[in-house]
């Protein structure tokens, strides 16, 4: 069986930048080809992908994972205590690039998925699916991985993803769901002309300032059960205009909506462009609006899975996790389409962030929660 935290400082040694291999898919699948799993790479468009499932193809028990090795960029590595791909375990930590997002939640299921798997019932499976383009535009990794799976009868009755969804102890949250998000970029078009005669031009940045407030003042609804109240942030506007004697003819900004599942992409993106058309006639000008939702909002109820992951959590840690919608959108967005997921990972506060590191004894700890997880799902 691989040490976790072995294998998690191995994966940190591979600069799999998005969207770069770095060698992370290649370590992976040999480490679970050694352990019997048959795998294959599910590489589309230059992204690479990895399947792998030991036990019944197309069992009625086939628990799946994902997980991404794919990181963001070190940035200045001047900055960085020490060499972000060093895979070093100092101070009781393990640092790096991918340490919390997630090299490490994929070597914690791994390590566990090999240790489980001799013990496999007849009719169970194991299935990991590691994507290197969680990262990046989400087109060709986990959404590949599925396309590659419905082709092939491959399956998942259930999915764990590894994200880091832990606030402050190992396993004090799981993510039973997440919040859409939608994108949107408006031009408001009007007519150039000098500041001195503005009655000849037709100013759009009264126009954009008024659909921004309108936009910003909406509340848009006070939450459900399982979701907090949808948010709308106005995340830039710029003119570029430097010269105080003209008007300038065009005017953009861009917004961002996070929202609950009482909204769908379609229907805020209708809304948008109501309120839109309602300011471009009031002021004469043209308002255009290009609408990207990288994610819908979606919830896997509370019911068995969570109560599963939940037993596990409390019997390896004494706690129970809070069931939680926050945080961005992550590619169970995509597995929620064939089955029911959640996420369970690792604390996270410094993914992203230069001198990334978790605690070296949660790797295995969330090796062992995941285990357990196996263990009691094929018992």
């Amino acid at each position: 069986m691989p040490d976790a935290l072995t294998l998690a400082a191995d994966l940190i040694r591979c600069p799999s930048v998005t969207p770069v291999e770095g060698g992370a898919l290649v370590l992976l699948e040999r480490v679970l080809a050694q352990a019997g799993f048959d795998c294959v790479r599910v590489d589309r468009n230059g992204i690479p992908n990895l399947f792998a499932r030991i036990g019944l193809k197309g069992a009625v028990r086939s628990f799946g994972f994902n997980g991404h090795t794919d990181v963001v960029p070190p940035g200045d590595v001047a900055r960085w205590s020490m060499d972000p791909f060093a895979g070093e375990i100092r101070d009781g930590m393990l640092w790096g690039r991918g340490a919390a997002d997630m090299k490490s939640g994929v070597a914690a299921f791994v390590a566990a998925a090999v240790e489980v798997a001799p013990r496999l019932p007849a009719d169970g499976a194991i299935v990991v699916t590691i994507t290197g383009d969680e990262e990046g535009d989400a087109t060709d990794g986990t959404v590949a991985l599925l396309d590659w799976m419905a082709t092939e009868g491959e399956v998942m009755s259930v999915c764990l993803v590894g994200e880091p969804t832990s606030v402050e102890a190992l396993g004090d949250t799981m993510k039973i769901g997440r919040r859409g998000s939608l994108t949107a970029h408006v031009t408001v078009t009007g007519r150039q002309g000098h500041s001195a005669y503005p009655e000849r031009a037709r100013n759009p940045i009264p126009a954009l300032a008024r659909l921004v407030d309108r936009l910003s003042s909406e509340r848009l609804d006070d939450g459900t059960d399982h979701f907090g109240t949808s948010t709308l942030a106005v995340v830039t506007m710029d003119t570029g205009n430097t010269a105080s004697n003209v008007i300038p003819a065009e005017t953009r900004a861009t917004l961002n909506i996070r929202f609950n599942d009482r909204h769908t992409g379609a229907s805020l993106e209708a809304w948008l462009r109501e309120v839109s058309r309602e300011v471009a006639d009031a002021f004469g000008v043209e308002i255009a609006l290009a609408v990207r939702v990288s994610g819908e909002a979606f919830l896997t109820p509370p019911g068995a899975l969570s109560d599963l992951v939940s037993r596990a959590v409390q019997a390896e840690t004494g706690r129970a996790p809070v069931l939680s919608t926050t945080g961005g959108t992550s590619d169970a967005r995509f597995i929620k389409r064939i089955c029911p997921v959640v996420e369970l990972g690792l604390v996270g506060p410094t993914m992203h962030q230069v001198d990334e590191r978790v605690e070296a004894a949660q790797v295995g700890g969330l090796a062992r929660i995941y285990g357990r997880i196996l263990e009691d799902y094929f018992a």
